[in-house]
């Protein structure tokens, strides 16, 4: 299983957990996977995702969260591995 199906499947804070221990092993297993491989340049694109965010519901025609779930926190990690 990919890492794009396992972000899918995070419900739980253990799920979330199990997926950063994966998208860690990701990066160091595939680096020409991540355009942000730096924790530096992740950040940078994980803020700049966030801000953006409502854009991503918005062509999803759906509702953005008031409380986000474990579930959006892996969306906005594979969101930062490569959002630019």
């Amino acid at each position: 299983m990919g890492l794009h199906e396992k972000a899918d499947l995070v419900r739980t804070r253990d799920d979330f957990a199990r997926f950063l221990t994966d998208a860690l092993a990701d990066l160091q297993n595939r680096p020409q996977d991540w355009e942000n491989g730096t924790l530096e340049r992740f950040l940078e694109a994980w803020v700049a995702w966030v801000v953006d965010m409502p854009g991503w519901y918005k062509n999803r025609s759906e509702r953005i969260p008031d409380q986000p779930e474990w579930n959006l926190l892996a969306t906005m990690v594979m969101a930062a591995r490569v959002y630019e």
